[in-house]
């Protein structure tokens, strides 16, 4: 068998559709949509719209088999009011009535964050849990990279992947309408 192999991607549909099935139960994405018919329409608008042609897509395989998907912002990414407006468009239409979650999430995260430059781990998935693809899509980003990096870790089982990789919790962020729990994440520079 052949180990997890990590690619860049330009092409975002395929990090849409392997983000889409491993948050299909992930705490934070049912929480803000429970629909799942909604899903899909969410991550790509995560994907292509919120983290945008600036961020860079990693995704995982194994024997040319899809497993994970990641998406990293590079410090100092800023979305054009022009991006910020399809994200937020794109965002109503996905979450529908639950898109005042959506905006309170967003800013909780933008309170938490740090204010220093960093990579920002904006999203990783892994459609098949327990097959390297986490570490796989950690390890190949973090040794191409300089500087100190940053998450919001979603589900509290994933938090000793992350800190097997030097990030450390910082906080935790409780979100309301009786939300699940996020665990903010840094990784100082290495």
């Amino acid at each position: 068998m052949v180990g997890v192999q990590v690619t860049t991607v330009v092409d975002p549909g395929v990090v849409v559709s392997i983000l889409t099935q491993a948050f299909a139960d992930d705490p934070v994405t049912v929480w803000l949509q429970p629909d799942r018919r909604r899903h899909r329409q969410m991550f790509d608008t995560l994907v292509r719209r919120s983290h945008g042609p600036r961020a860079v897509f990693d995704v995982a395989a194994r024997d040319g088999v899809p497993l994970g998907a990641g998406a990293w912002d590079p410090p100092g990414h800023r979305l054009t009011t022009r991006e910020q407006l399809w994200s937020t468009f794109g965002s109503m239409a996905a979450l529908g009535s639950r898109s005042r979650r959506g905006a309170e999430l967003v800013q909780r995260f933008a309170r938490a964050r740090p204010a220093e430059p960093h990579w920002y781990l904006g999203l990783l998935g892994a459609a098949a849990p327990g097959m390297g693809a986490g570490s796989a899509l950690l390890t190949h980003r973090l040794a191409l990279i300089e500087g100190p990096a940053y998450l919001e870790s979603s589900n509290e089982v994933n938090i000793p992947l992350f800190e097997r990789f030097g990030f450390s919790v910082t906080d935790e962020i409780v979100l309301p309408f009786d939300g699940p729990r996020v665990w903010p994440m840094w990784r100082p520079m290495a």
